[in-house]
């Protein structure tokens, strides 16, 4: 009889722990997640993310909870499969200000040499240097510590290299003079 009290008294308990904790949907958030694996640069479909209901306590900062705000934008580097997109993890004002600071701008750089282009990767930090003009054959660095937000990825055929960039995040005034050297002028970047 004891020993039927005793257990009665444990469900009792236990059925009290079970009614007064909460629900865990209660702490799981709709956020846009990837789909399948995504490259950089490719712009996102409707088919290449989803809706995945994940803990609140686990997500980072900026996660985006409708998949329109993504649809049509752009990863500034590789997706895996399952991951929580992020406003940094897109290309947009956000990833320039993460990259650069305050005010950045992001520079679409065609380089002189694109071999260059299989060397860089999204975050590393590169000096941005002109090609010398007829009186002064001699290189002149335009910017210091831009940041890479995006390698175009390789093309295959006739045209294979000729379209890539590589995306660099800097603040405004040196964004400015690098892309206007870069209308007139050979561009190379140095990697730190």
């Amino acid at each position: 009889m004891a020993a039927r009290r005793a257990a009665a008294a444990g469900l009792v308990v236990l059925a009290a722990v079970a009614a007064l904790r909460p629900d865990p949907d209660d702490e799981r958030v709709a956020v846009v997640v990837a789909a399948r694996d995504l490259s950089p640069g490719a712009e996102l479909t409707a088919e290449d993310v989803r809706i995945e209901r994940q803990s609140a306590t686990t997500l980072p900062d900026g996660v985006h909870t409708d998949s329109s705000t993504v649809v049509g934008s752009r990863p500034a580097g590789p997706v895996r499969r399952g991951e929580a997109l992020t406003d940094i993890r897109l290309l947009g004002p956000r990833l320039a200000d993460a990259a650069a600071g305050p005010n950045a701008r992001i520079v679409p750089l065609t380089l002189d040499d694109n071999a260059v282009l299989d060397l860089l990767r999204a975050g590393d930090v590169v000096d941005v240097l002109a090609a010398g003009d007829e009186s002064d054959a001699r290189p002149r660095l335009v910017a210091r510590d831009a940041v890479v937000v995006l390698v175009s990825p390789k093309t295959t055929g006739a045209t294979a290299g000729a379209d890539r960039v590589v995306l660099v995040a800097l603040p405004a005034l040196a964004a400015n003079e690098v892309a206007a050297a870069a209308l007139v002028q050979a561009i190379t970047v140095t990697l730190h």
